[in-house]
């Protein structure tokens, strides 16, 4: 029994969830009926309400500076949530007080942070806007709300309508099957249940020209986030956790001859990074005492490195170009990519070698060159590799998203801050083109810093380009669909 359906049983044990027929406020009766205001009686069920509530807030990423709880029921669990976490919180009276400051939200008020909204039921969203409202007026910001139970009864999309997100710990589909499958209610029940909400709800889609409303999108994970996500490889996990606390998803393509250059971009770079691309092989004075500094200035600044080799022959040859020759790849290179044209055997020679090492894998979907012929077929092969091979492989260099699980992490070269090309047939976005648009993660960038005046400040515009398109990326509205997912 997992953490939410424990909750769900001890809700039906204290009555905090009942079935029968109530009268609701609207005056119309109701199959069940919800009534969180018993727990603050119950504290490890409030603890446990207010833990799954901070989960959900940091599953789906969200960034906020203060937290507030819908009265009255939210205001002990948003006291919980704060007090546990150290974090701000704010008080909203359903009255003013004609006396004294006469205010209706208590508590240090910054204008213009952003406010996370708590509530315990979500019906019609009602109460929800009654507080965004309030705490609008005093100057902050309120773009997401999470709620414990989500009766789906239109809250949600009106919410939407009005630019706010409810992200739920559990929607009332989900509490009823709990319940149903561990015998607390039988299938009537359930049909009785799912038949009022249907026939009530609180709020009817418009439709615009004659044509339904497009379906939702859904809402973008944070790196930190995804991060957390079951199933993700531990050199993703590692290296999302470092874009997040960097604030960077800036990779430097360090094509360059000379092991002091080679160091020195390192070193310089590093800060501004989250990886670090190399070509090894076309370094002129190769020694391998350069790769202990390279690993030692990699540790200091906190990027991983990524031996851009490109393997592409039958399992056995990569296993050994892998481990072996004179630079020994697997013995230091965080990453390594590898070509699909020979079959999954390249992976597997791979995988001999890396999973002891906890190295991995990305495999080249789509390539920048003009008329690369890794498009179509090939890609979607590329795809279904990873997928069948995803404790090893993590992720894609391509020039786009190509599956919308967050486990997997989209790198795209040929990035420069102005469109374009070159003369040998590379084709350049923009970092706003490849993380806004296109949906890749991270922006691999070579000759837009290399080939700067000044290479630092390069790297620090590409950074800032690349980070400001990911959380704009983020701002936009959407369903709370990975959350969903992980919960039924």
């Amino acid at each position: 029994m997992d953490n939410l359906e424990e909750l769900v049983m001890h809700l039906y044990e204290i009555q905090a969830v009942k079935f029968g027929q109530f009268q609701l406020k609207s005056g119309i009766y109701s199959p069940v009926y919800f009534d969180l205001r018993v727990i603050v009686s119950y504290p490890a069920v409030m603890n446990q309400v207010a833990s799954l509530l901070f989960q959900c807030a940091k599953n789906n990423g969200l960034k906020y500076d203060t937290v507030c709880g819908v009265p009255y029921t939210a205001l002990p669990l948003a006291s919980i949530i704060c007090f546990s976490n150290q974090l701000p919180m704010l008080i909203r009276r359903k009255e003013a007080k004609d006396y004294g400051t006469k205010r209706l939200v208590e508590g240090n008020i910054n204008p213009g942070e952003t406010c996370l909204i708590i509530e315990d039921v979500v019906t019609s969203g009602s109460s929800v806007m009654e507080t965004v409202a309030v705490l609008k007026k005093e100057g902050l910001k309120v773009t997401d709300a999470i709620v414990l139970v989500d009766r789906e009864q239109g809250g949600e999309a009106r919410l939407a309508e009005e630019g706010i997100r409810l992200h739920s710990v559990c929607s009332l589909s989900n509490l009823l099957d709990v319940l149903c499958k561990n015998r607390k209610i039988d299938t009537e029940v359930v049909q009785n249940v799912n038949k009022f909400i249907q026939e009530n709800s609180t709020y009817k889609f418009t439709k615009q020209n004659g044509t339904a409303p497009a379906k939702k999108m859904c809402r973008e994970l944070s790196y930190d986030a995804r991060a957390e996500q079951p199933g993700v490889h531990p050199i993703a996990a590692q290296l999302l956790k470092a874009m997040e606390k960097k604030n960077t998803n800036l990779c430097l393509s360090a094509d360059v001859t000379d092991c002091k250059e080679l160091l020195q971009l390192a070193d310089t770079i590093g800060p501004h990074i989250c990886v670090l691309k190399t070509h090894v092989d076309i370094l002129q004075d190769f020694q391998p005492e350069v790769i202990k500094e390279l690993q030692a200035v990699a540790e200091k600044h906190e990027f991983l490195l990524f031996e851009d080799r490109k393997f592409a022959d039958i399992g056995n040859t990569v296993k050994h170009q892998y481990e072996g020759g004179i630079y020994k790849i697997s013995s230091w290179s965080h990453i390594t990519n590898a070509h699909v044209v020979p079959g999954p055997g390249v992976v597997k020679g791979l995988k001999e070698v890396g999973m002891s090492l906890n190295r991995g894998c990305l495999l080249i979907a789509q390539m920048s060159s003009q008329g690369s012929l890794a498009t179509g077929d090939y890609t979607k092969a590329a795809v279904k590799m990873a997928e069948e091979h995803s404790d090893f492989v993590f992720g894609f260099i391509s020039g786009s998203k190509l599956t919308s699980k967050p486990e997997f992490l989209h790198m795209t070269p040929g990035v420069q801050l102005q469109s374009g090309g070159d003369g040998l047939g590379q084709q350049y976005l923009s970092p706003e083109e490849v993380i806004g648009k296109k949906g890749s993660d991270i922006i691999i960038v070579g000759r837009g810093i290399l080939a700067a005046s000044d290479r630092v400040e390069a790297a620090q515009t590409y950074r800032k380009a690349g980070w400001e398109a990911y959380l704009k990326r983020l701002s936009v509205p959407g369903d709370s669909c990975h959350s969903q997912q992980n919960e039924s």
